[in-house]
């Protein structure tokens, strides 16, 4: 397979130019705003009000939490010695694991205003999350950013800028914690399970899927290995969500 080398920017007016990354996030926000709605229909304890507040609250958390958690986890230098360039979004840089724990604190803030618990929402939130996901690995794909590792296997793709062959992992991770997770999710919300059962299958599946992709995602170039010679951030970050996974489907159980 050969790269296709696509144009990030989406569409160019002149005046301001729309990028593919950009259109991937609202798409991220409108397919979780959908199936909410779809949710809502089957719930007696949901409104329009409180899902568009949910999407609002969501929304937020995810950008602001994924650029400081980018900052902290992935480039804490320069952001101990320039604090301001956490705003220097045009470079880019966002963190998965720094957008769930700012949805987590965004839902915490939404169940105080409307007097709903902490699971009773993030197991209505955790299959809104995967398609946004998806489209967010397609957005880097496009920008041809979070390549894997160079290969010679048949399932690499030719980058001709580069001149050699990489495991497109962006679309290893679109496809498993984007659509294998959804669909898992969605139809296991709808077998009227144990609360904290779908937040826990949440954590445990993208966790699990996390730490299998990066062992052929290259680790980010600041970084680099953290031990052992394969170990990632990303790897690292994703233990705990594994490990507390377990430890609330075991909890969901018993109860």
């Amino acid at each position: 397979m050969i790269y296709p080398d696509i144009n990030p920017i989406a569409l160019d007016l002149g005046f301001v130019q729309i990028y593919w990354y950009g259109i991937m996030y609202l798409l991220a926000f409108l397919s979780a705003y959908l199936l909410a709605y779809h949710r809502a229909k089957q719930l007696n304890n949901w409104n329009k009000q409180q899902i568009e507040d949910m999407i609002f609250y969501g929304a937020i958390g995810v950008v602001a939490g994924g650029r400081l958690g980018y900052m902290l986890f992935y480039n804490l230098e320069v952001f101990l010695s320039d604090p301001l360039a956490i705003f220097a979004v045009q470079n880019g840089g966002m963190s998965f694991h720094g957008g769930f724990l700012g949805v987590a604190m965004a839902m915490v803030l939404f169940n105080r205003k409307y007097n709903k618990t902490f699971f009773t929402t993030m197991d209505f939130v955790a299959p809104l999350v995967p398609l946004g996901l998806g489209f967010g690995r397609i957005g880097n794909f496009i920008n041809g950013e979070l390549w894997g590792k160079v290969t010679s296997s048949p399932f690499g793709m030719y980058i001709q800028e580069q001149g050699v062959a990489r495991y497109p992992s962006q679309l290893y991770e679109a496809f498993l914690e984007g659509l294998v997770l959804f669909i898992v999710l969605w139809v296991f919300s709808k077998k009227s399970p144990a609360p904290m059962s779908v937040s826990a299958l949440f954590l445990i599946l993208y966790g699990l899927f996390r730490f299998i992709i990066e062992f052929v995602r290259v680790p980010d170039v600041q970084l680099g290995y953290l031990a052992f010679g394969w170990l990632t951030m990303g790897q690292l970050l994703s233990l705990p969500m594994i490990v507390l996974g377990v430890y609330l489907i075991l909890k969901a159980k018993r109860a």
